[in-house]
């Protein structure tokens, strides 16, 4: 059957498209910036003819009235990734959280958690039927193939990104046709704080590497400080709007990456409007699905691979804490882990765990004796690298503890260096005599056995 018969006979409202979600469905949702919310608020509407059907997403960045008090005889919430919209909920117990690798999360959603239906959000369909995943490719393009049942919101808005990330109309049971501007994440404020730490973290970043970098004000400010740079490269999770200014200056060309090059790698996207138009149809972004673009042994294929990510707590073993405060839940590990361990594998990899020295206005240091209890460990002692703050960077690999904790404290904001000091003397049973040189440099890569 031709496929535009096809879309016109599954071409529906989303009223009428969420009433073949059933009670005690799994059902996935479009993560971050490619949520499809006009699909979320119908289904939320409908909530009385369900019972206990359950959500399951990373970056939530809608109004998440699913899991809000009151939603709890309809939805179950069990979250991939915390955040501000479904804290409450999981702090409160009425909701739950699954750790997984980002890397991972596509092959549970066959295997472990298999789906029932999957709501995803794509752009148009081209001439041959095929619907672009857009901004979010990430999980979803895996659970358009696994879900019973897919429920797509085509919207006009969705820019057509180009890779692996095409659904055809074929593998929709319902289409609803919906235009609707995608979710912006406005450039975050950047403090003196996190220049200095973007400058500290641009130190170890030379011509020619190819960049993993999150989202928020110190992967910006680490843009900020690379304009002198050449011929780098993008190989992430995602990207935001600091890269496009890069791409655009000629300072990001991806022409010395090995693997694939000149072509900036993602599996999703997060920022304004600017940045959807530069990837729209744009032949030199390609997205793929977070089990390749993630997996350790396709990202490490590049080489000078630098990994940027940030924490909430490191400790004196240099165990990086990156997802709780203490027992609560406030995020996940992402892809932190997943490109630590590429950068490893990476020929002259680096990875960089950068962070302000203090929190809560420089009451509380974020270099500690012990992780707060209850906390999770995000990247353990055996992965760590390096380790940056705006008062300098600490080479932790192949450190002794004690060298560990001696230059993490090195790093600390002065105002606590005294008490972590006296930390150090109780837990080593040594005196502490300062005096490690903090940035060693890179160790030479051994080789893979």
């Amino acid at each position: 059957m031709d496929w535009k018969q096809i879309y016109k006979e599954r071409l529906t409202t989303a009223a009428e498209a969420v009433k073949l979600i059933k009670s005690g469905d799994r059902v996935s949702v479009g993560h971050a910036v490619g949520e499809p919310t006009h699909l979320i608020d119908a289904m939320v509407a409908n909530r009385e003819n369900y019972r206990n059907v359950e959500i399951n997403h990373m970056v939530p960045m809608g109004k998440s009235e699913y899991a809000q008090p009151g939603m709890e005889p309809y939805f179950i919430h069990n979250s991939l990734f915390v955040g501000g919209t479904t804290r409450g909920t999981i702090k409160a117990g009425h909701g739950d959280f699954v750790p997984t690798y980002f890397s991972q999360i596509p092959n549970v959603f066959e295997r472990t958690m298999p789906l029932d239906v999957a709501l995803i959000h794509v752009s148009p369909p081209d001439e041959h039927g095929y619907c672009s995943l857009g901004v979010s490719v990430d999980y979803s393009y895996k659970a358009s193939n696994v879900a019973k049942t897919v429920i797509a919101q085509v919207n006009k808005e969705m820019p057509r990104t180009l890779g692996d990330c095409f659904v055809h109309v074929s593998k929709m049971t319902a289409i609803v046709e919906h235009d609707a501007p995608i979710i912006e994440l406005q450039p975050p404020k950047i403090s003196d704080v996190e220049k200095a730490i973007g400058e500290n973290c641009a130190k170890l970043i030379n011509d020619g590497d190819c960049l993993q970098l999150g989202i928020g004000a110190i992967p910006d400010a680490v843009l900020l400080f690379l304009k002198n740079k050449k011929d780098l490269g993008i190989h992430s999770e995602m990207f935001s709007d600091g890269v496009v200014e890069l791409v655009e200056s000629g300072v990001i060309n991806h022409k010395k990456k090995n693997f694939m090059p000149g072509k900036a790698i993602a599996n999703f996207l997060m920022g304004t409007r600017r940045l959807y138009d530069y990837v729209n149809n744009n032949p030199a972004v390609y997205m793929g699905p977070a089990t390749w673009v993630n997996n350790p042994f396709i990202a490490g294929q590049n080489d000078n691979l630098v990994s940027v990510n940030s924490c909430v707590q490191v400790d004196f073993l240099g165990q990086v804490c990156s997802e709780s405060v203490g027992t609560t839940q406030i995020s996940a590990v992402g892809g932190q882990v997943d490109f630590v361990r590429a950068a490893a594998l990476s020929r002259g990899g680096r990875s960089i765990i950068a962070f302000p020295s203090t929190a809560s206005g420089g009451k509380i240091s974020k270099i500690v004796p012990f992780l707060d209890q209850g906390a999770a460990v995000t990247t353990n002692r055996y992965d760590v690298e390096y380790i940056i703050t705006e008062y300098g960077i600490a080479n932790l690999k192949y450190r002794s503890v004690r060298d560990r904790a001696r230059m993490l404290i090195d790093i600390a904001h002065p105002d606590f260096r005294d008490e972590l000091k006296e930390a150090f003397e109780k837990r080593f049973n040594a005196k502490y005599t300062g005096g490690v040189s903090v940035h060693m440099g890179a160790w030479p890569q051994l080789p893979l056995i």
